[in-house]
């Protein structure tokens, strides 16, 4: 089962704060939560969840009608697997230091990890967690994107702590 929701948020920070509190409730070995942007009504941040287990899912709060339809779309694209930003998957406690690729793709649901341009990285390749991976649907995978990490190897291309947009104005 795919639930999509959305409670508003206008930040992905935002987002997730809130799906850490509603997570821990659902628990559950293949659940995947995932982060959506979206422009209806308004930008915002809608969610997705799949898990077996409907009952838990249904215990998430409903989505108000003004935003139905961004909680519909987010459902559908991580029903299709073609968008979506996994925040919680199977797997994710366990992306914390220094993996392999090949290590990384054996103890989680990510399917692939690809270079910043789309080249797969090589299975010896260390990735640099960061303690923070967010991979994203893509075509049917669960594809972790990378790029260069200043000590060799790979890091996520998403940063856990970006810098604002404009910082420095």
């Amino acid at each position: 089962m795919i639930l999509g929701l959305s409670r508003g948020h206008r930040t992905v920070r935002e987002a997730e704060h809130w799906l850490d509190g509603q997570v821990r409730q659902l628990g559950g070995p293949d659940l995947v939560v995932c982060t959506h942007l979206v422009a209806v009504p308004y930008p915002h941040v809608a969610l997705s969840v799949a898990g077996s287990t409907a009952d838990r899912l249904a215990a998430l709060p409903d989505t108000g009608p003004e935003l139905r339809v961004a909680a519909a779309r987010a459902a559908d694209e991580h029903t299709a697997r073609r968008s979506g930003r996994a925040v919680h998957y199977p797997g994710a406690d366990r992306m914390v230091g220094t993996l392999t690729v090949g290590d990384l793709i054996a103890v989680s649901a990510i399917e692939r990890v690809v270079v910043l341009g789309g080249t797969s990285a090589a299975p010896d390749t260390p990735v640099h967690t960061r303690d923070f991976v967010r991979p994203q649907w893509q075509a049917g995978e669960l594809v972790l994107v990378t790029g260069p990490h200043h000590a060799g190897g790979l890091a996520p291309f998403e940063v856990p702590d970006p810098t604002p947009c404009c910082a420095e104005h």
